[in-house]
Order: C-alpha cells, then structure tokens, then sequence
C-alpha cells in the first residue's frame, strides 16, 4: 500500500496535524472509560464535526508496543517493520547509529541479593541519573575492540550503543531482554538466540560486571536491566513516501527517536503540553506534517491511576482551542495504542481516533470516546490506513487509475 501512496502524492499548501495522546483507549469503570469520564468539552465538540471510529495498530488481538503503534500511525506495516526499542531510545537521546551499531535500552534497577527489588530504582529524578550515567561513560570507554557509548535518558532510563570495529551480520542483535519484567525475580541471563548475536552477547555479560562495579554502591540504582537490543533498519524515509516536510513535537526521547528514524526532523524538548504548543506555533510555517506526542495520558495508565488519566485527558482539553485557532487543514487526534488503568498496561483493545478536515460526513457520534467512535464512519479499521485518510483529505493524494 506505501508504493500505491507514494505513486499518488502530490504536493499543495495543506498542513497536516496528527496529535498523539499516548495510551489513549480504555475501559470501564463503574460503566465509564476514562474518555467517558473526562470532562473535555472542546474534544466532544471536535468529534461530532469529524470523522471518527477505532483503528487497530497490528491485528485483532495483538497488543502493540510503542514502537509498532507509532509506525502504523505513520502508515509502515509494523509486521514488516520491526524497529527495537533500544535504536528508538538511541536516536531520541541523540546518538547517530551506524551499521556497526547494537543500541539496547537500559534501566537502572535495585538489586538486593541477586533479587530484583525495583526494575526502575525508584525513578530517580533525572539530574540524578544523568550523573551516574556521566560516571559510567567516564569509566567505561571500551570493551575488547567495541567503543562503549552511554546516552543519559530520563529519570531511570538510559541507552548504550556497542560500536563493533565492523558491520554485524544480521540476527547479531537477537539477546533476550534481561529485564524479569517483575520484582521478586533475579534478572535473566544474557542470552543469544542466534549463533550471530554470540559475540554480542559476551561483550554484554561484560558490560554489566564493569557497569554493577561501578554503581554497586548506589542506594537505589545499583544495577542496570537490559532491553530491546537492536540494529539500525533501512526503513524508507517519510518524506520521500509521503511529499511531506515533517516535524516531531516530543518530550519523550524514544518517540523523537523513532521519527529521526524515519527522517523527520525532532529536536530536544522539555516540559509538557504548553512547552509542546509553543514549538508547534513557532514552526508552524516551516513543515507541512506536524507530530505531537503527549506522554503522560499512557503513564497514568500504566500506573492503574484511572483519575490521573482522566485529568490529562482533562488538560489537553483545554489547551485544544490554542491548536485549532493555527487553522490546520487537516487534524487527526488519536493514541498509538490503549492503555486501560484497569490493565495497568498496553491492550489489545481498538484506539479512538477523530479525523477534522472540510471533507469529512461528521455528526455521527455525539462525543469523543470509545464507544461514540464506534458509531463513527471509519467503524473499526488497521491503523496503517490513517496516513492514507490524512492525505486523501488534504487534498495530496491523486486519483488512482484511469
């Protein structure tokens, strides 16, 4: 479907906003999801003048990761597309990847008599872990023959690159995570699933002695938790498929990763919502597609705090009239997956989605939520299908066929 697409593009004037509320989607409580209980006014107001309905970022069934969900968002087949976490969360925290490259993301942990007490060191404030990230890269500068590169994250997160003096052959990065994924449970073992990914893995059991000497005496981040161990893909780039110059509005360095990947431009930001409206008026004239992340929505989910996602649902709400007053042409609001507080996790469950253009049937739900979307006219339908949707109603997709 990308190759139909980019046989079809045309270029106009048409700017194109797709905000992302990560985690959007839920389930009932007491009979309301969060969308339903949320007090967002401008949101309904949206939805009934728009095109809503569900989409499905893999397939029936298959929950998706971040990863996956943002790909489908931007019309790639996460099937064939399959990008490791540890390269999102490199290229967001500003590393260049090179083919030579195995990214892994890391978390600090606290580790009490080989058990692991708290996978995320009780999220260490940022200043603090960007510390002793800065003390491992101070020690820890090479491994045999592989230059070691630490990239300080947020909070508990980090990322480390092993540059290899050569390319790797493909398979090199398949390492099972080492996070248990629970506390109460040692870390798990290094270990390859590929005869490639071996001389991978020796260098890592390495790097996680030479890294626990280090920080053994840390009260809470006394050891590292390794996932998402991965190479760079030679993805197409998104303005060459779609005829769009492209923004990414993110405070999350993973989703700037991602859309580094993939040839947007995305700057380092901080702050929340308010931060990210203001990139967005500032750059308005100068791209013609504009992704905006808002992270928090999918925490609180997470997190089980059903009125805490409620309230950033509730935020966003308000800062919704500032956005519309720039006069997109096209504005699609949606999540890249769900995030129901009564899960604590992503789900499988279809994610909400409204489309705003002038070219739309509208007033066929009577708010913005699970179940209104429902009624919409896109029903229920495979999230790769959206970007196609954005451009069609800007006005950029030419007829197909005679």
């Amino acid at each position: 479907m990308q190759r139909i697409i980019q046989d079809l593009v045309q270029k106009n004037n048409t700017k194109i906003l797709l905000i992302v509320l990560d985690g959007l989607g839920g389930l009932p409580k007491e009979g309301k999801t969060e969308l339903d209980a949320a007090n967002k006014p401008n949101l309904d107001s949206l939805a009934i003048n728009s095109a809503c309905g569900l989409h499905m970022p893999v397939a029936m069934g298959i929950t998706p990761g971040s990863g996956p969900g943002h790909l489908s968002l931007f019309g790639y087949d996460p099937v064939e597309w399959q990008i490791g976490r540890g390269v999102l969360e490199a290229l967001g925290l500003g590393i260049e990847l090179k083919k030579t490259d195995i990214a892994i993301r890391v978390n600090y942990a606290t580790m009490e008599n080989g058990i692991i007490q708290d996978r995320r060191a009780g999220r260490p404030p940022t200043e603090e872990s960007r510390k002793i990230t800065g003390k491992l890269q101070e020690r820890i500068k090479k491994i045999d023959d592989v230059e070691i590169i630490f990239a300080p994250g947020m909070e508990h997160r980090f990322a480390v690159v092993l540059r290899f003096p050569e390319s790797l052959p493909k398979g090199s990065d398949a390492i099972k995570d080492t996070d248990p994924q629970k506390e109460g449970n040692s870390p798990i073992p290094v270990t390859p699933s590929t005869p490639q990914a071996e001389r991978v893995a020796k260098v890592t059991e390495k790097l996680i002695t030479e890294i626990s000497d280090v920080i053994k005496n840390e009260p809470k981040a006394n050891f590292i938790l390794l996932r998402g161990f991965s190479q760079v893909p030679d993805i197409p780039h998104f303005e060459d498929t779609y005829g769009l110059k492209s923004l990414c509005i993110a405070v999350y360095p993973m989703y700037r990763g991602l859309a580094r990947l993939i040839g947007m431009d995305a700057q380092p930001l901080k702050g929340d919502i308010r931060e990210e409206i203001d990139f967005l008026k500032k750059n308005y004239n100068d791209y013609d597609f504009f992704f905006m992340h808002v992270k928090k929505i999918d925490s609180y989910g997470e997190d089980g705090n059903f009125q805490g996602k409620v309230s950033k649902i509730e935020e966003f709400d308000k800062f919704l009239p500032e956005i519309l007053n720039l006069k997109f042409d096209v504005i699609v609001i949606t999540g890249d997956h769900s995030t129901p507080a009564l899960m604590k996790s992503h789900s499988w469950h279809p994610v909400p989605v409204l489309l705003n253009s002038p070219y739309v049937l509208g007033n066929t739900c009577k708010g913005f939520s699970e179940r209104e979307c429902l009624k919409g006219e896109f029903g229920i339908f495979p999230t790769v299908n959206l970007m196609p949707l954005a451009l069609a109603n800007a006005g950029r997709l030419k007829k197909y066929g005679a």
